[in-house]
């Protein structure tokens, strides 16, 4: 018998990874909320529901959340009908959403004193591969663990990397998460200059791409600047503020040099609080430009 699997969190990525899980015949059931994607391909495929995260964990040996940061990890663990209130012995909770470290920690002691374990299992790639199964995902916690629960991350992931213990996953995320949307930004603040500058499109993605900027990054940029097109990167803005700020967050907790990180989080702050929050990325070489 595959275990009972519980999700909270079915957004443009959880859908995906719920599709996946339920393809692949395991139980699934899922939390009803607002901020979900339509559940009705995941109820044609067998899925359930329930109203409340307490109810979700008490039908589950494991619980998977996807949820959009660490008030949302803490307030459905923790909070009034939440998971933990839920918990059986012996569950294990899968934090897959994006989270502050020092906080992954301190919600897996709870996890661990209401009789449960723990992995934080962030995740990079886009709404895409998590449709097809083909995510990256990053863990922390406890190795047996790991191996124990890989079998179920690989109906979801193409590439599993084992970070180190709990909260690994989580910094190794938004060390990752700096990088790529760093990137992004730089490269979107040098193509505003170029439109500013008269410089076309097509030469600058031509001339970065065959040099030094060629990329991940350029590639999701591309179709914007060639076309408007916003779909290689569904990203909004808010949610790469969200993740700057964790990582400023932890680049602070330790110490570390974080200049370049705050002039990054600065641009995207300006473009959230213009109110732009939830428009996608790329749209940001558009806002730079006008600026």
């Amino acid at each position: 018998m595959k275990q009972k699997i519980g999700m909270i969190g079915i957004g443009l990525m959880g859908h995906g990874i719920a599709r996946n899980i339920a393809k692949h015949g395991y139980p699934l059931t899922v939390l009803e909320h607002a901020g979900n994607q339509p559940l009705d391909e995941l109820k044609a495929a067998g899925v359930t529901t329930q109203t409340s995260a307490k109810d979700v964990a008490a039908a589950s040996e494991v619980v998977i959340l996807c949820v959009t940061g660490t008030p949302q990890v803490e307030a459905v663990l923790l909070g009034a009908g939440g998971v933990l209130e839920g918990l059986k012995p012996g569950t294990v909770v899968i934090d897959c959403s994006t989270a502050v470290p020092t906080s992954t920690e301190r919600v897996a002691q709870a996890v661990q004193a209401a009789g449960g374990r723990f992995l934080d299992t962030p995740m990079t790639r886009t709404p895409k591969e998590a449709h097809e199964g083909r995510l990256n995902l990053l863990v922390g916690g406890d190795a047996a663990l790991f191996a124990e629960c890989r079998p179920l991350l690989a109906c979801f992931a193409e590439n599993i990397t084992h970070a180190g213990p709990v909260g690994a996953g989580h910094r190794m995320k938004l060390l990752h998460n700096y990088v790529s949307l760093g990137f992004v930004t730089l490269l979107a603040e040098a193509a505003a200059c170029a439109q500013r500058a008269g410089v076309a499109p097509e030469v600058l993605v031509d001339v970065l791409a065959k040099g030094g900027g060629g990329g991940a990054a350029l590639e999701r940029l591309k179709p914007f600047l060639l076309a408007q097109d916003t779909s290689g990167l569904r990203f909004s803005m808010s949610n790469a503020l969200k993740d700057l700020n964790y990582y400023s967050q932890m680049a602070e907790d330790g110490g570390a040099a974080r200049a370049v990180a705050q002039g990054v989080r600065q641009t995207l702050e300006q473009a959230v609080q213009s109110g732009n929050g939830e428009r996608l990325l790329p749209e940001l070489v558009a806002l730079l430009a006008a600026r």
